[in-house]
């Protein structure tokens, strides 16, 4: 890890195009699942169906990437990671609002939630059951490439909850192939008709699942429906923006970009897709 850390740093040194660090470098600087603004407003409107004051925690948080932006509209959501010594391995400052495993042993698993984001399980951890017993709403994001899309287990309907409803979006590993092909990848800056051969090969294997418990399904499927009218009538995937998703429309990841390489249904990113 330390390896890494140095080469994360050695990166930064030499000024890489904005936001690049974020795909290339997940741990440190961002996220492992890709996400726009609308995904966040999504989870907002999810959680904000089920209580004017929502319970949330994201378990599984890392350095809070995504709950940071999250916090923005439930200031009170907390999050879970196994082992926050990361924190001071790397002279990073631990908020408050991140608790290690250690700490919050007294309380997991018997404190209720409104929703639960799993954005990430370690091979060979399954803490579904255990998630499923203290929340009325579980979102994960997964990557269908990877250990739950090869092996399962990323599923929460043998817990008595529905899934209502799913999408895509690529993953980082999905964004680094880009930019390594269009920016890092010296035998191919002569090569445009090589470029464009690799672009229309490029994928999305991250997915976005919904669950919840059947007696709040109707009205939080309502909700999202009535948000996806206003995200898409009021234009808020433009209006609405993070600074790093210019990364991900270099690319080709745009808003409901179709990709011709996905064969299976939901090939547009970030199109909601009903249960």
């Amino acid at each position: 890890m330390q390896t890494a850390y140095l080469a994360y740093k050695q990166f930064n040194d030499h000024n890489p195009p904005a936001h690049h660090e974020r795909y290339i470098f997940p741990f440190f600087a961002g996220s492992y699942f890709t996400y726009r603004k609308v995904d966040v407003m999504r989870v907002i409107a999810i959680a904000n169906s089920i209580s004017p004051n929502p319970n949330y925690i994201d378990i599984g948080c890392g350095y809070g990437d995504f709950l940071s932006k999250i916090r923005q509209f439930i200031p009170d959501a907390i999050g879970l990671e196994e082992d926050t010594s990361i924190f001071y391995i790397f002279q990073k400052h631990k908020p408050d609002y991140i608790y290690s495993e250690a700490a919050a042993a007294e309380w997991f698993g018997k404190r209720s939630f409104d929703v639960s984001f799993v954005g990430w399980m370690e091979p060979g951890v399954d803490f579904r059951k255990t998630v499923s017993q203290f929340t009325k709403c579980i979102i994960t994001t997964f990557d269908a490439g990877g250990q739950c899309g090869i092996n399962g287990g990323c599923e929460y309907d043998e817990f008595g909850f529905q899934k209502i409803a799913w999408w895509r979006t690529p993953s980082w590993i999905d964004v680094n192939c880009e930019l390594m092909n269009r920016f890092y990848t010296s035998s191919l800056r002569t090569k445009k008709s090589k470029k464009e051969e690799l672009t229309k090969l490029r994928t999305a294997h991250n997915l976005w699942y919904v669950y919840t418990r059947p007696e709040i399904s109707r009205k939080v499927r309502v909700a999202l429906k009535c948000w996806l009218k206003k995200e898409e009538h009021e234009g808020l995937y433009a209006k609405h923006r993070f600074d790093f998703e210019s990364v991900l429309d270099e690319c080709g990841f745009h808003y409901m970009e179709t990709l011709a390489a996905l064969l299976s249904k939901g090939n547009q990113l970030w199109e909601v897709r009903f249960d």
